[in-house]
């Protein structure tokens, strides 16, 4: 082959990039996405090779321009992120600041407590009527407890209200939270995420594995053995409508459809399995349409030979060759689900997720780091049992 034929879509891709980045003032992305787009249909006609790797980096380079790729903003924004990971450093002036603050939450909290005495000495709820020496009574009050705390101990209720103000103002991922409450929060609203995950891929199995029969080609010659122009036709018609109907169902993020069953249903954690059943659904159809696809006609002609009517010939010579990608998928469904259904509460719809949002939302970054720590573990313990369950079974 002439090597004109290699250099026209180099010439092409080189020359219209420096022409439109330079004389048209167009961005260097799209300058490189247009040359390398007509370079690769010249390709088509010249150098055939060349045709696929010049449409890609059109595609490439499109979607990188278009997604705003830019490893310099990670690079400039490093000090941003260990900051936020690992919290920042507090100056002295801060620091006094921070102890001015817990000095006066302290006295505070000391005040409450008097005047919860005096309520209960005058006999008073919060919101009875206050007789005319109440303020001073909770003032004399105050004056005594302060006096009771010796000021070792008043210095320690101030540093340990510092602390936990301090740790707010630095931020940061750790040190994690441990205590024992905070732990029994998170794991019961952890179980419910599981449960959660649990439903959504149970329901979308049970009507996937069936419905996915519709969907191939190969079945539906099993189910529907006519040879007229009917009933190929019926046959075609009625996968290409059922496979779009998978194509809807996981069209949609786990997320979106959660904002539609929580404003349908209301909030709680049924709006987040009918979410996960749907877009599972969606996903597990077409695999398990996909595999049996590929079934070998051997076993299915050897059913078929006996005289055996079509439920038997699915049951005995079709299912058997997909059971294990049917399992092993709808572990890793499950396995998916989980991660999924850990965000779902951020729209109300259950599980840890409403935990994690509460808790960023009032910068309390530590028990977020805690809750994703516990996320982490439980999903790899599921892996582990799920890969246990697939080379034990499958």
């Amino acid at each position: 082959m002439p090597i004109w034929r290699f250099a026209i879509p180099l010439v092409i891709l080189l020359g219209m990039t420096v022409v439109l980045h330079t004389v048209f003032s167009m961005h260097i992305a799209n300058a490189t996405t247009l040359a390398s787009l007509v370079a690769g249909v010249a390709a088509v006609f010249t150098a055939t090779r060349f045709a696929a790797p010049l449409l890609i980096l059109s595609a490439l380079t499109w979607s990188a321009h278009k997604s705003e790729l830019s490893p310099v903003t990670l690079i400039n924004n490093r000090d941003q992120a260990v900051e936020y990971i690992f919290g920042r450093s507090l100056s002295e002036e801060e620091r006094e600041r921070v102890y001015d603050q817990a000095a006066r939450t302290t006295r505070l909290s000391l005040r409450s407590d008097a005047e919860k005495q005096v309520l209960g000495e005058l006999g008073l709820t919060r919101t009875d009527p206050r007789p005319d020496a109440f303020e001073q009574h909770v003032e004399t009050r105050y004056e005594q407890l302060r006096s009771a705390l010796t000021e070792e101990e008043w210095e320690r209720r101030v540093m340990r209200s510092a602390r936990r103000a301090e740790q707010e103002r630095k931020g940061g991922f750790f040190p994690l939270e441990t205590g024992r409450e905070s732990i029994e929060l998170y794991m019961e609203y952890t179980l419910e995420t599981i449960a959660i995950a649990i439903w959504g891929t149970l329901l979308a199995f049970v009507t996937a594995l069936p419905i996915s029969l519709i969907a191939s080609q190969r079945s539906l010659e099993i189910m529907s053995t006519g040879s007229s122009i009917w009933h190929r036709a019926g046959r075609r018609l009625g996968a290409f409508l059922t496979r779009r109907g998978f194509d809807a169902c996981r069209g949609f993020n786990e997320f979106v459809l959660a904002l539609i069953f929580v404003a349908v249903i209301g909030l709680g954690p049924f709006a987040g399995v009918l979410a996960l059943a749907v877009h599972t659904f969606g996903v597990l159809g077409k695999v398990f349409a996909d595999a049996l696809d590929t079934i070998g006609r051997g076993e299915v002609e050897g059913v078929l030979a006996s005289g055996a009517p079509s439920p038997h010939v699915i049951s005995f010579a079709v299912l058997p060759q997909v059971f294990p990608i049917v399992i092993s998928q709808t572990l890793l469904r499950f396995e998916s689900n989980v991660r999924s259904a850990s965000v779902l509460g951020l729209v109300g719809a259950g599980g840890v997720g409403f935990l994690i949002d509460a808790k960023l939302k009032s910068y309390q970054f530590q028990e977020v780091a805690t809750i994703m720590l516990i996320i982490i573990i439980l999903v790899s313990i599921i892996d582990f049992g799920c890969s246990w369950i697939v080379k034990r079974f499958v």
